[in-house]
């Protein structure tokens, strides 16, 4: 090959994007069955999403889960809340969404952020507190369903991070899974497989974590990956999502980000900087549904793919995936982990 044909760093990167969307679909496959394991370990192979429509229909959560029954199970437990003021100063260029995420008009943790008085951007995290369930459900389900509910009230939501999302050394933007269905939501676990079969079989091993997530339209994550392969169920109400395939790190703008906790002040709530870890990590700050802003040169060659699951559907995004995710209104979701 003559030195005129070598093709640049960008132009070989462009190229490669450009190809894999040429060569990949631009929509997820339906499934209205689910794989025998052979069949998702194909998937697995080729990292490949797939939506199973009506996969967890069965399930008795799918089948009886509601307020009332939740509090018959529930109710007296504290169980570990998030909370997040509401409406931050969008100087991280997390304004407000397009569709299907238009009720969400402002950034929550988790989420990348300027704090006030500082110039450089920080991944926020929600403070963390207890509280009892019955009080947890009714917060979000008011705030997801009465018009009078103050539009600048902090969100609460119950979910599977926790504190430790920056571990020195680990280069990664994954939080540790607290496992929470099969620990604090343990009275709800019978309600659910304890695995997923076709996974299980394939991949020769059980979950790492099976996670509840509690929340309402007020509650969207950034752009995010892990390495798990992820099975989410929904189990009432409806959830958006928003998929990169981990080939698109060129298109993501990963910075590498120091972490700010929320805590509760005189105030309200106060974005302060962590000062147990000296490391940043890297986050991804750009956003596909505001492409203009924290763009890189190679953000307008990525195609994401888009989502929803309604109650009883599965979902399956393999490692490394890039995700966005909002609910509407209020809802139940469980996600299987499998590392």
């Amino acid at each position: 090959m003559s030195r005129s044909n070598v093709l640049s760093t960008d132009e070989a990167i462009e190229n490669l994007i450009s190809t894999f969307n040429e060569l990949n679909s631009n929509s997820i496959d339906e499934l209205h069955d689910e794989p025998s394991p052979l069949e998702f370990m194909r998937y697995v192979a080729r990292n490949t999403p797939f939506v199973i429509r009506g996969g967890a229909s069965s399930w008795k959560a799918c089948q009886d889960w509601n307020s009332a029954y939740l509090l018959s199970v529930m109710k007296g437990q504290n169980v570990n809340v998030a909370v997040t003021p509401y409406g931050l100063v969008p100087s991280a260029g997390y304004e407000q969404r397009k569709e299907p995420f238009a009720d969400s008009d402002d950034s929550n943790a988790d989420m990348p952020t300027v704090p006030p008085g500082e110039e450089s951007m920080v991944f926020a995290k929600p403070h963390y507190e207890d509280q009892p369930f019955e009080e947890l459900l009714e917060y979000v389900a008011r705030q997801g369903a009465d018009p009078d509910f103050p539009p600048d009230a902090e969100v609460r939501y119950a979910q599977t991070r926790k504190l430790s999302y920056f571990s020195p050394g680990a280069f990664t933007d994954c939080p540790r899974e607290n496992d929470n269905l099969r620990e604090e939501y343990i009275s709800l676990f019978s309600d659910v497989q304890k695995d997923i079969p076709f996974a299980r079989i394939a991949l020769d091993k059980c979950p790492d974590a099976v996670n509840l997530w509690i929340g309402n339209s007020k509650s969207v994550t950034a752009m995010h990956k892990d390495n798990y392969e992820n099975i989410y169920v929904q189990i009432l109400g409806r959830k958006h999502f928003v998929l990169l395939p981990s080939l698109c790190h060129p298109c993501v703008n990963e910075q590498p980000l120091k972490a700010a906790t929320y805590t509760r002040g005189e105030n309200g709530m106060e974005l302060k900087i962590d000062d147990t870890y000296d490391e940043a990590v890297p986050f991804a700050i750009w956003d596909p549904d505001r492409p203009e802003q924290n763009a890189t040169k190679f953000s307008h060659l990525a195609q994401p793919l888009r989502v929803t699951l309604n109650p009883g559907d599965m979902l399956y995004l393999p490692a490394m995936w890039y995700v966005i995710s909002q609910t509407s209104f209020f809802h139940y979701s469980s996600i299987t982990k499998i590392g």
